[in-house]
């Protein structure tokens, strides 16, 4: 079984719902990476979303956007990525990691090769962004030849016959993107995202996380009432942009412990 399917399913046990915070890798600072991701650990993280930084992120608002620029001003690309959660794992067994990004650094490195060295560091689940179910059946048969998981994202715009692919296709969870627009866009519609759950969860019992637009513990704890997880990863990504780098891990912790505690209330 893999890493992400137990975790769901230990969730679902004690009947509780999953944090996902996202980071990205090498930013604020490159060394400091695998320590934060312990520091998610350590405040209550389920699943960690680990972003590869890409010049041209699509999806992205402008506060994950700085972070990718960032980071790949400091040397980051998708090997040494991959470095940072084998270096996470030399401490750190039982918390699935996922790399999230887009297509290019990965067709650069070449599917077999990409799958073979992401498993063996211990990567457990992939979300593509630009990699819709019909465009990457190989692909996603490569990582699941190496137990990895592929997970794809629904949007409010997805069809039902989109919502059906994807129920099909996708490993690990579902990303729900919460609202139309890129990361950490506003006016969060939990009514809207109630209704849509609703339609995906009648074609899959794959878990589904909801991400984009969640900032707060109140804004979590709403969307926990019909999600399986909730995914942040703006408001995570701002906080270390504009804290004094000798606080920013205090932070952080401070900042991802405030969710915990408001999806376990």
């Amino acid at each position: 079984m893999s890493r992400i399917k137990q975790v769901f399913e230990d969730l679902a046990k004690n009947k509780k719902k999953g944090l996902i915070p996202f980071i990205t890798a090498g930013d604020p600072d490159p060394g400091h990476t695998v320590e934060m991701m312990h520091v998610l650990v350590d405040a209550g993280a389920d699943v960690i979303e680990l972003g590869v930084p890409f010049s041209d992120p699509m999806a992205d608002g402008p506060v994950i956007q700085r972070a990718s620029e960032r980071a790949l001003v400091k040397g980051v690309n998708l090997e040494k990525c991959i470095g940072m959660v084998k270096e996470f794992r030399l401490k750190n067994h039982h918390t699935p990691v996922v790399l999230m990004g887009y297509a290019n650094p990965i067709e650069r490195m070449g599917w077999a090769h990409f799958a073979d060295i992401a498993s063996k560091a211990g990567v457990d689940g992939v979300l593509i962004v630009d990699y819709p179910p019909e465009e990457c059946v190989e692909f996603a048969d490569e990582l699941k030849k190496v137990g990895i998981d592929p997970i794809f994202l629904l949007a409010p715009t997805s069809s039902m016959g989109r919502i059906e692919q994807v129920a099909q296709a996708a490993h690990g969870y579902i990303y729900y993107v919460s609202l139309k627009g890129v990361t950490g866009a506003a006016n969060l519609n939990t009514t809207s995202i109630t209704s849509i759950i609703g339609d995906i969860r009648a074609k899959t019992n794959t878990p589904i996380a909801v991400g984009f637009g969640i900032r707060d513990a109140v804004t979590a704890k709403a969307v926990s009432q019909t999600a399986d997880a909730v995914v942040i990863g703006s408001a995570i990504v701002q906080l270390l942009e504009s804290a004094p780098p000798e606080t920013g891990l205090k932070l952080l912790k401070q900042f991802l412990t405030e969710i915990r505690v408001a999806l376990d209330a």
